[in-house]
């Protein structure tokens, strides 16, 4: 070329592309193109230009809290899902102090800074970072990206990088020890704004300093931010933190200690339900009803695996006159002794067992979230021993009752996720051959193809002892879960010495097949209540009908009413307080009861009640009757439609 072309250049002012990919490799705008560079744009709107945008906000955030707050000390600051955060040693941070460093941000974008890459010696990058000493560390420990949560030093080799954010005038107003990339200028960040404060850890350790963390969330236009505040809001009234202490669900005592749920008497309505539809459909799917302790000797885990390579997420040992005893977190391998406890042949097979069991895991307190993480968990877990030959088979029957399951409880909309062993750096922490590998994830993404539905990768995401298929429901308002799980086990057969008769007399080892359905009772109780906002349909609601008189002489031919509900089994009570008629609507409204009977002298003298919904509509005149009939037939048909909108004729 006769003169120098960098990405800028190429694609001058065009505020959609925010970097390249040069030879397969993101890098800033302002790198130098040759002829032979293979060279493709990274818009604004992809994934891959969001977490650009939302790296370049997060240094923007700094510099704007550090014009601020002169003594904070930076930590670390990676694009996330939606936003991204910064990790800072300050004061404690105020939302007035938010708003604060949030202005900030806007002069420093209308200022179009540059950010400019600078390559560092370790001598020079020392003496630049003297006063921070969190950056000190990361210079130490250069080329680690699992040290610094791979978004703040370069990774591999020696080199070290900086970003310079450069004024027009061309001094540096800000630096930050950083691998990039970022977007050429700070006016490139059109929309983005900070959503809170939470209290981290410096690199994640508890041991380590308390930090203040500041998240926030950019998007490529405006448009996009006010859609995606639009949703938060929208979340916000369905969290079920907050619904469940209105619609008196469940609640989160500080006495018991974080990630350690109540479930109340209506909360427990709910669970019951998902208990007995699970129960009753591992039964008709032919599992076998098992139960097993909360504690165990610790050798067990040594067994199976757990331990070391789940050893993180278990509570310490507990010691009983020098034995050492473990909270379990997982039933499988108390699963593997009573498959142990006898002979097995292969008519047996598949063998499937199941049971309510209860597990404890050691979240980090930073993770916890009301239901949908917690550290004591309710799954509804099996494990099925089959031949090699009948893997596939079982995988897909398993995949066929998921799939229903959630159906049945209204989450439509999902998609399978892949979760293989990494064969890169990590490799050592999965146990088996390659082979083994090989032919367990090839079975599960054949079923898992055969069922049409979006099948995603996720390379290194499997269990130590086998890989997994996870199915992601999207909820009312889009959001994705992690749900059920399939994981297949070639590793903990072989540790047991689990072996079954074959058809020629020889001993073979069993195939395990690791499914939870629900998963996490406890995290599928929360996402059900955020899917459903609070409003369960009938099938699910604590209270399914509640009758509302007009005045306290129509109580009995109510109370009448909600027995002859009661002998059908729905759960129906009368409002029998001296609240006003309106009073008690809005009672029950609130608290989200899918039917109201309302009756008074009209309705008594000729058998009849008047419906109420909760989105206020009103059907008048039903005969007693028809009303019980509708109530019952849309119970038992487990119908998940709201039934605001109506009931179904019958």
């Amino acid at each position: 070329m006769s003169e120098e072309v960098t990405g800028l250049t190429r694609y001058g002012d065009d505020q959609s592309i925010v970097a390249m990919k040069l030879n397969g490799v993101a890098v800033d705008l302002a790198y130098v193109i040759t002829d032979t560079d293979q060279v493709e744009p990274i818009t604004a709107a992809s994934p891959e230009g969001l977490a650009i945008i939302r790296h370049s906000c997060a240094h923007v955030t700094a510099q704007a809290l550090q014009a601020v707050f002169s003594d904070a000390k930076l930590g670390i600051g990676p694009p996330i899902t939606d936003g991204f955060y910064y990790d800072f040693r300050c004061q404690p941070l105020t939302p007035d102090d938010l708003k604060t460093i949030e202005k900030g941000m806007q002069r420093i974008v209308k200022e179009r800074q540059r950010f400019v890459r600078r390559v560092s010696t370790e001598a020079e990058a020392c003496a630049q970072e003297v006063n921070e000493p969190y950056k000190l560390e990361l210079i130490s420990i250069k080329g680690n990206p699992s040290e610094t949560d791979g978004a703040s030093v370069e990774v591999g080799g020696s080199e070290l990088t900086f970003y310079d954010n450069v004024r027009r005038d061309g001094t540096v107003a800000w630096s930050d020890l950083c691998r990039g990339p970022h977007v050429p200028h700070t006016g490139y960040l059109k929309a983005f704004a900070l959503t809170k404060t939470s209290a981290a850890y410096w690199r994640g350790d508890q041991a380590n300093d308390a930090l203040q963390r500041v998240y926030g969330t950019a998007w490529a236009t405006r448009e996009d931010l006010a859609e995606y505040q639009a949703r938060m809001e929208e979340a916000a009234k369905r969290d079920h933190r907050k619904l469940g202490a209105e619609l008196d669900l469940f609640s989160f005592p500080e006495e018991l200690g974080p990630g350690l749920p109540l479930i109340h008497p209506k909360g427990g309505v709910i669970k019951r339900q998902m208990e007995d539809y699970v129960r009753q459909a591992h039964i008709d799917a032919g599992f076998l009803y098992v139960g097993t302790p909360h504690i165990s000797k610790e050798g067990l885990f040594y067994t199976s695996g757990h331990l070391p390579y789940y050893a993180e997420m278990m509570f310490p040992a507990m010691d009983d006159d020098g034995q050492n005893y473990r909270l379990k977190a997982m039933n499988c391998p108390m699963h593997n002794l009573i498959f142990k406890s006898r002979g097995r042949s292969y008519r047996e097979l598949p063998l499937r067992f199941f049971e309510f069991g209860a597990v404890y895991r050691n979240e980090k307190s930073g993770v916890l979230q009301g239901l949908t993480r917690v550290r004591m968990i309710t799954q509804d877990d099996s494990h099925s021993y089959v031949m090699a030959n009948q893997a596939a088979d079982e995988v897909r029957h398993l995949l066929g009752f998921i799939l229903k399951l959630l159906r049945d409880f209204g989450l439509n909309d999902y998609y399978l996720e892949l979760s293989t062993r990494d064969d890169g750096k990590k490799k050592d922490k999965f146990i088996g051959s390659d082979a083994d590998w090989a032919s367990a994830t090839a079975v599960l993404e054949q079923v898992a193809q055969e069922t049409g539905l979006r099948l995603v990768p996720d390379p290194g995401g499997a269990a130590y002892y086998g890989p997994k298929i996870s199915v992601q429901a999207k909820d009312a308002i889009g959001r994705t879960w992690q749900m059920s799980t399939i994981q297949y086990d070639f590793n903990q057969p072989e540790r047991f010495q689990l072996e079954y008769t074959a058809p020629d007399g020889s001993h073979e080892r069993p195939v395990m097949i690791h499914s939870a359905k629900f998963g996490s009772i406890e995290r599928f109780l929360g996402v059900l209540t955020e899917h459903y906002a609070g409003a369960f349909p009938a099938w699910l609601a604590p209270v399914q009908a509640v009758g509302i008189p007009v005045a306290d002489e129509f109580n009995t031919y109510l109370e009448e009413i909600i027995e002859q509900l009661k002998a059908e089994g729905i759960r129906a009570e009368v409002d029998d307080s001296d609240d006003r008629m309106q009073k008690k609507i809005r009672t029950a409204t609130k608290q989200k009861v899918p039917f109201m009977l309302i009756a008074g002298e009209q309705d008594r003298s000729v058998g009849t009640v008047s419906f109420r919904f909760r989105d206020g509509s009103q059907l008048n005149g039903v005969p007693v009757a028809d009303a019980i009939r509708r109530i019952t037939t849309t119970v038992r048909t487990r119908d998940n439609a709201d039934p605001t909108a109506g009931l179904p004729e019958t």
